[in-house]
């Protein structure tokens, strides 16, 4: 539909020179309408896709839980970097499905391949493509949920947006589509390490009743290694025995539970973040809250830092004995003011128990109709285990992106050496590693 807009007479409008044709004398500068097409129009809308993360350091995830496969585009990577598949794949074989009892059953590989982006084993600079086919799909496993809406599940929300849906194993909803967010956090892990020794580690805090006590984990030395010592990720090996103990009872039962991640970020350069809306935590809140199954998001003191006065929570400034301002504890969480100040970043993230259990649930069909549902197909009778890497990538993702931010507004130009440090010397035990080109 064509619009049209009226104008006014303006200050210092003149009659037509007489030297102007009699058409143009006729026209009434009171009465000019301006015909607007409808294809100008179009061009206002919203775009709305929901697919794509971050700004400098900018990753699209793409597929579906039982179509072809899954995977990520990766743009603004940054080049030179000695990037493999074998890189990638270490984070993808923790995040994948059937790699232990207390995980989902379903066998898949989840085996990457880079088809972009990468040149003689260093990124080029050009968007990465990273696929993962899917090998172990059971499509039939879904023939209820086609016509009945699981619930807690994504079925009816999906239905009401878009009016149609992929009923098999949840299409995009599916925890299938966090691959690409893993191999995007593989990359951007790589980035943090090798510019400013950064590194993002998550590890199991509290699976449903089992709660690890504050400080049972030290964070400053925590490594991999310890995290990855047992099936439900959690370094403190007497609490990961009871833990696995719940998961394994549960489990049994046809039903399941929940729990927390907990992540960290050590070495993380200064500066990064912006005030107001793009804050540090802010960013980090809506990257971890993006994944499937959370409900609740932590940072620093938390929730418990309301019971605290400002004289106690508050952190103390101190320099240390390499002339660095620190602070004596770490309230705050490694980051003040939506900018981080060099401190151990740390952060909570919360998982809802598995919404698929194999347990009737009263539900309701497309037509409105209730009946009883028995949710088929493979699930994880506990996400938190395989959720470590996830939050581990959206937080990498984060940094990175800022990482870039920052660089490009605040070391474009010489930096002030008496308030500033440059963003890869931040930690002066920290030597960059060299990269052969």
């Amino acid at each position: 539909m064509a619009s049209s807009i009226t104008s006014k007479p303006f200050l210092g409008a003149t009659k037509p020179k007489a030297s102007l044709s009699s058409d143009l004398q006729r026209l009434s500068f009171a009465s000019l309408h301006i015909s607007i097409k409808p294809r100008t129009l179009k061009k206002l809308q919203i775009q709305a896709a929901g697919s794509t993360f971050g700004n400098y350091f900018r990753v699209t995830t793409f597929g579906e839980s039982h179509g072809g496969g899954v995977g990520c585009i990766v743009d603004g990577c940054p080049p030179r970097i000695p990037l493999s598949e074998s890189d990638l794949q270490v984070d993808l074989d923790r995040r994948r499905p059937g790699q232990s009892r207390i995980t989902t059953p379903r066998k898949e590989t989840d085996t990457c391949r880079i088809y972009s982006g990468v040149s003689e084993g260093v990124t080029t600079g050009t968007p990465i493509h990273v696929f993962v086919p899917n090998t172990d799909q059971r499509g039939h496993d879904y023939k209820e949920m086609s016509i009945a809406y699981r619930p807690s599940h994504a079925d009816a929300t999906y239905d009401m947006k878009y009016g149609v849906r992929a009923v098999q194993g949840g299409g995009r909803s599916s925890a299938r589509e966090t691959i690409g967010r893993v191999a995007s956090g593989a990359i951007a892990k790589k980035i943090l390490k090798q510019f400013s020794g950064t590194e993002v580690l998550a590890y199991v805090s509290q699976v449903h009743q089992v709660v690890l006590p504050d400080g049972s984990v030290d964070h400053d030395t925590v490594t991999l290694d310890q995290i990855e010592s047992n099936i439900v990720r959690c370094p403190h090996l007497e609490y990961a025995e009871k833990m696995i103990a719940a998961i394994d009872a549960v489990r049994t039962r046809g039903d399941s539970i929940g729990g927390v991640v907990t992540c960290i970020v050590r070495n993380a350069p200064r500066g990064l973040g912006s005030p107001v809306f793009d804050k540090l935590e802010a960013e980090l809140a809506k990257a971890v809250m993006s994944l499937p199954a959370t409900k609740g998001f932590e940072f620093g003191s938390g929730f418990a830092g309301t019971f605290l006065t400002g004289s106690e929570h508050n952190d103390e400034f101190f320099t240390d004995e390499h002339g660095t301002i620190r602070t004596r504890t770490n309230r705050s969480g490694g980051i003040q003011g939506g900018i981080s100040n060099g401190e151990t970043i740390n952060m909570r993230v919360a998982f809802k128990p598995t919404a698929t259990i194999s347990k009737k649930q009263h539900t309701v069909t497309r037509e409105k109709e209730e009946i009883e549902l028995l949710a088929r197909g493979r699930h994880d009778p506990c996400v938190v285990p395989r959720a470590v890497p996830m939050v581990e990538a959206m937080v990498a993702m984060v940094l990175a992106d800022q990482l870039m931010a920052q660089h490009g507004q605040c070391n474009l130009f010489p930096i002030n050496l008496e308030l500033q440090e440059p963003l890869s010397f931040s930690f002066p035990n920290f030597e960059p590693a060299s990269v052969r080109i």
